[in-house]
């Protein structure tokens, strides 16, 4: 059987300020929709299920994230999850210069939770708050501009 990932699904309070968000970080807009109707009550397993969607994806084709603004029924605010809370984590994202992609997450008011962290001669990593609270970690590959 053979299986791949298609997307990572992601509710949102504001659907044009996250694609915004993702977009400035790269990420390239595939569509946008409205979607309602028995198909996606069932699909979702929700009655009256009517909501914006957007999908984008990486540039090298690999990535998709889906984003939906909830119409109706309406969206449940909740807590931002905490690095160390079980259940959906995190998105995380392979960038070729963490520093300009900081500045583009500043112009969305967004900035790293304690810092950009080194790992050896690795990694340069961070995790910051973007667009309704999603936990997202942005890394560099440190060995990728010594080749």
């Amino acid at each position: 059987m053979a299986i791949s990932l298609n997307n990572v699904g992601i509710a949102v309070e504001d659907l044009d300020a996250t694609v915004a968000f993702f977009t400035d970080l790269g990420l390239e807009l595939v569509g946008t929709d409205t979607i309602s109707g028995e198909w996606a009550d069932t699909a979702v397993g929700l009655d009256g299920n009517h909501a914006r969607i957007a999908l984008l994806r990486t540039p090298d084709g690999h990535g998709q994230v889906e984003l939906f603004e909830y119409l109706h029924p309406d969206a449940i605010p909740t807590q931002p999850t905490l690095p160390n809370e079980i259940g959906m984590h995190r998105i995380a994202f392979q960038v070729d210069d963490i520093d300009a992609s900081l500045a583009i997450a500043a112009r969305h008011g967004c900035a790293p939770l304690r810092g950009v962290a080194q790992y050896e001669d690795i990694y340069k990593l961070t995790y910051l708050r973007g667009p309704s609270g999603i936990l997202v970690m942005l890394a560099q590959d440190l060995r990728a501009a010594q080749d």
